[in-house]
C-alpha cells in the first residue's frame, strides 16, 4: 500500500515542479520553491536520505512532473526466469531499468538483457504495466510505472561486464534467490509465470 506521507510528499512536489516551470510572478514562483522545500523535509523526516540528495533529485526534474517508466525485459528458457544479481544491493531482479529517451519500451528492453545479463533476445510482446504504488516496494521518491516486455532467447551467453550486475542465472518459480524488491517483487514472477504457462492470457494492468 502507498504510504501517506509518501504520496502528500509526491503530490507537493508535483506540484511545484509544475509552478515551477509554468508561473512568471516572482510571489508564485517563491511559493512554489516553499511547497517544493517543503516535500524534501517530508522525504528527509521518514527516510535515511540527506536533504541535499533528495533536493538534487526533485532539482534534476523540470517541466510537468509525469511518472518515470521501468522496463524489465522478460525472459524464459526451459521453464525459468533469467535474472541478474544487482552490485547496489546484492539481491536478484529481472533484467532492466529506466526508459531511455529516443527508444522504444521494446528496444530498451533488448537493450538491458544484453547489457546486464550478456544474453541476445527478441521483443515478443507486452505482458503487463503496473503502478509501483500498489506493490510491495520500498518507498520511492518517484510514481514509477513498470513494464515487462517478453522476450524470446534467440543467442548470446552469460556475461556479468557490466557495472551494474554480478551474476546471471535462470529461475524456477519455486526456486527464487532473495528479490532486489525495488525492482521487483515475488508476486510479479509469480504473475510472469503464469503468463509463461498461458500465453493466452490478457496484458495486466494496475
Amino acid at each position: 500500500m502507498q504510504l501517506k506521507w509518501l504520496e502528500w510528499a509526491k503530490q507537493i512536489q508535483a506540484i511545484s515542479q509544475a509552478g515551477l516551470e509554468y508561473s512568471r510572478d516572482v510571489y508564485d514562483i517563491d511559493r512554489f520553491q516553499q511547497l517544493r522545500e517543503l516535500s524534501i523535509e517530508i522525504m528527509q523526516q521518514y527516510t535515511d536520505v540527506e536533504a541535499e540528495q533528495i533536493r538534487e533529485l526533485f532539482a534534476a526534474e523540470t517541466g510537468y512532473a509525469t511518472p518515470k517508466v521501468d522496463v524489465r525485459g522478460v525472459v524464459f528458457r526451459d521453464g525459468r526466469i533469467l535474472m541478474v544479481k544487482e552490485k547496489i544491493d546484492g539481491h536478484w531482479s529481472l533484467p532492466g531499468g529506466w526508459a531511455d529517451i529516443g527508444l522504444s519500451p521494446k528496444e530498451i528492453a533488448v537493450k538491458e538483457v544484453r547489457e546486464e545479463s550478456g544474453y541476445i533476445v527478441e521483443p515478443m510482446r507486452l505482458i503487463g504495466v503496473v503502478d509501483k504504488k500498489f506493490h510491495a516496494h520500498p518507498p520511492s521518491p518517484w510514481h514509477v510505472y513498470k513494464m515487462f516486455i517478453l522476450c524470446e532467447l534467440i543467442g548470446g551467453e552469460a556475461s556479468t561486464d557490466t557495472t551494474e550486475t554480478t551474476e546471471v542465472g535462470f529461475f524456477a518459480e519455486d526456486e527464487l534467490p532473495p528479490l532486489s524488491v525495488e525492482r521487483n517483487t515475488e508476486q510479479q514472477i509469480q504473475t510472469l509465470f503464469q503468463h509463461m504457462r498461458d500465453p493466452q492470457l490478457p496484458v495486466f494492468c494496475d
